[in-house]
């Protein structure tokens, strides 16, 4: 497994590098809260993205997308972690996408694969249903009724799930399988509530009270393709992580650069020295774990569910790390609103939880390694 990337790969990283810089930095982010935004996220740069084929990454270009895998967009969102950027990119480029290519019809995806790579539907799963990530514990229930199913439960934490043109819902079926349905926000017995999340993003949580669906309605069931599914959206929110503990580092050692105690720059004291080091030799490690699992994806590799996991766990364990260490090396500034490392450590915290925490993947893999 090669951890470098291409030529076409590095002009991506380099291109998103000075598109989110440009587009949507740390300031964008500051309107969007201050505002109290409803939406979350600025429509005008989903479009541009959209325009610059991000948001159809990973939809084939048959369906109007450009097909570079889940390499290229881990790169994006490794950018967005970077910049704080706000977009409905894992919730409709990654996860819808992912669900709709591998368990849709020939209908479903002719009209919402083209529809996420135009930048003209954003799109939400709504998985998790209570206060910590747990698949298996999924209660919805999706029962036959007619020719279609009545689906009843409660979903939380759906990201961007406020403003989606579609719900994915998972839920489980008469036979006990989970199965992903299309559920249409404005259907009968669907109640959404607005949440805004301590990073200033908005999700949703969604109540069902016998929803009727057609069969239609369905995407393939079975637990393949949310394993897909999950997988996808590990490798890509551990990206971002990546990108947003990078940048909190970053920021940390130019700050204890400059910053002056006692007389000296509080950089030449040599506990913030091996504090530093430790973090940086952290950072190269979860780097490698992020492009071994996006690897892993592309290739198809029969353990790229546990690569995803992997990846997930550390990252999440390393930006957190970062983050801390980041407010504790700024002093008390770091927790007033005037520095952006407090934005990072709060968008690193909500990361951490999507898809399961560090704790929840290390418990999973030690219990498929019989440990």
């Amino acid at each position: 497994m090669a951890l470098v990337l291409n030529e076409d790969e590095v002009t991506l990283r380099d291109t998103a590098e000075g598109f989110f810089a440009n587009k949507a930095p740390v300031t964008a982010l500051r309107k969007l809260r201050d505002a109290r935004d409803e939406t979350g996220f600025d429509r005008a740069l989903w479009a541009e993205m959209a325009d610059m084929g991000f948001a159809g990454v990973c939809v084939d270009e048959d369906h109007g997308g450009v097909d570079m895998g889940f390499m290229a967009a881990g790169l994006l969102a490794e950018q967005m972690g970077r910049n704080l950027s706000a977009s409905p990119f894992l919730s409709t480029a990654i996860l819808a996408a992912t669900a709709i290519r591998h368990g849709g019809t020939a209908e479903q995806k002719a009209k919402w694969l083209s529809a996420i790579s135009g930048g003209r539907a954003v799109m939400a799963l709504a998985l998790d249903e209570g206060a910590k990530h747990n698949p298996k514990g999924i209660q919805t229930r999706a029962e036959t009724s007619g020719n279609g199913f009545k689906i009843n439960g409660a979903k939380a934490m759906v990201v961007d799930g406020h403003v989606a043109d579609q719900l994915i819902v998972a839920a489980r079926m008469d036979d006990e399988q989970i199965g992903l349905f299309l559920v249409d926000p404005k259907t009968a017995g669907v109640d959404i509530e607005r949440t805004i999340m301590v990073d200033s993003r908005n999700a949703a949580r969604i109540d069902l009270k016998d929803v009727e669906v057609t069969g239609d309605a369905r995407l393939s069931e079975g637990d393949d393709v949310l394993t897909k599914v999950m997988s996808a959206g590990r490798a890509v929110v551990a990206a971002e992580l990546l990108g947003a503990g990078g940048a909190a580092f970053e920021m940390t050692v130019a700050y204890i650069k400059e910053r002056k105690q006692f007389g000296k720059i509080i950089g030449e004291f040599q506990g913030l020295q091996h504090r530093a080091s430790h973090l940086y030799s952290e950072y190269q490690l979860a780097r490698s774990a992020v492009l071994a699992s996006l690897t892993a994806l592309d290739e198809g590799d029969e353990n790229a569910a546990k690569y995803c996991a992997m990846a997930k766990a550390k990252l999440g364990s390393f930006a957190k790390l970062a983050s801390q260490e980041g407010v504790q090396m700024h002093g008390g500034v770091g927790m007033t609103d005037e520095y952006d490392i407090g934005l990072y450590m709060k968008r690193i915290r909500v990361l951490q939880e999507l898809l399961g925490d560090a704790s929840y993947h290390f418990d999973q893999l030690a219990t498929q390694s019989h440990y």
